[in-house]
């Protein structure tokens, strides 16, 4: 392409491909229930991840 092509006609960028479209996974909170209730759901599991929320979210504001 030549200088006065490009000043006269202008300078045309592609965008990005898109990639192909995957396929849907299926989304658990299974994982996340059991790091927060424990395996048996007690009270100190609750407290214990509690304190970790907190410990996590010290240095945000």
């Amino acid at each position: 392409m030549s200088i006065e092509d490009a000043i006269m006609g202008g300078i045309v960028f592609k965008g990005k491909k898109d990639k192909p479209q995957e396929e849907e996974k299926v989304k658990t909170k299974a994982k996340k229930a059991t790091y927060i209730r424990g395996q048996h759901g007690s009270g100190a599991a609750k407290m214990k991840a509690d304190i970790r929320k907190k410990r996590a979210n010290r240095h945000k504001k």
